[in-house]
């Protein structure tokens, strides 16, 4: 090794050295379970693994509290925590936003055997849906006249959506599509119920600064952007996603 290249080796590791010495414990606040995104039981899942590795970056470290997902902004507001994964549509005065982490991707699933066509909301009649709680008033537009015919169902239990489409009780499930893949696997590991092909069908626009965590600390923030930006220049981001979804 020659000594230009020792010295900068011995600088590369002081510096190292020094980013973890100086980095802080950042507790933020996230959704209650929502695999595979948030598996709370164990501090896992893909948003908590690729903000943590994203902090890590500067030799930060992740502490998640766990709230339901119409509280994790009322934490911040209160003080409660150091950043939170989004402001679920609240305006946040002062936060500083990061960039997208994950991004929530809802569509309409159906089987595939069935042939159906969903295009505009009229294309939902007379079809029974199954969906997360909360999606009536979030896509009302599509929504509302399932709702008024009862034809809507929510059910918090997604890993219960999934099987009841397989089993034909539901025509539609509305769902972000890796949440449906993860729950998938799951029913391939613990069930023996025969999986069908599906179909997506996208209906929205997708907006990704719906999904932007927030931090109170401006050098946390752009510490987290640039941590970001190596997971996916690394490859390291894709591969957190392939771990729980086997893809």
């Amino acid at each position: 090794m020659t000594i230009k290249l020792l010295k900068y080796s011995v600088i590369f590791i002081i510096g190292l050295m020094c980013s973890k010495a100086i980095g802080k414990e950042i507790v933020m606040a996230f959704s209650q379970d929502i695999p595979p995104y948030i598996i709370e039981k164990n501090n896992t899942g893909i948003e908590i693994d690729i903000i943590s590795s994203a902090l890590a970056y500067k030799g930060h470290t992740l502490k998640p509290l766990y709230y339901p997902l119409g509280r994790v902004p009322l934490a911040y507001v209160q003080n409660l925590v150091d950043a939170a994964m989004g402001d679920m549509g609240v305006e946040l005065k002062g936060a500083f936003y990061g960039n997208p982490a994950v991004i929530y991707d809802n569509v309409f699933i159906t089987l595939k055997s069935r042939k159906i066509v969903i295009n505009k909301p009229s294309d939902l009649n007379p079809l029974l849906v199954a969906s997360f709680q909360g999606a009536e008033k979030r896509y009302a537009h599509w929504l509302e006249k399932v709702v008024n015919e009862k034809r809507f169902f929510g059910v918090s239990d997604q890993l219960k959506q999934v099987k009841l489409l397989h089993l034909g009780r539901f025509d539609v499930v509305l769902c972000d599509r890796y949440i449906f893949k993860y729950f998938v696997n799951q029913i391939k590991l613990i069930d023996k119920l025969e999986i069908s092909a599906v179909e997506e069908h996208p209906f929205i626009t997708v907006d990704p600064m719906n999904y932007r965590p927030v931090f109170r600390d401006k050098k946390i923030r752009d510490d987290f952007n640039l941590g970001l930006s190596y997971l996916k220049e690394s490859g390291a981001f894709q591969k957190i996603y392939d771990k729980y979804l086997n893809l």
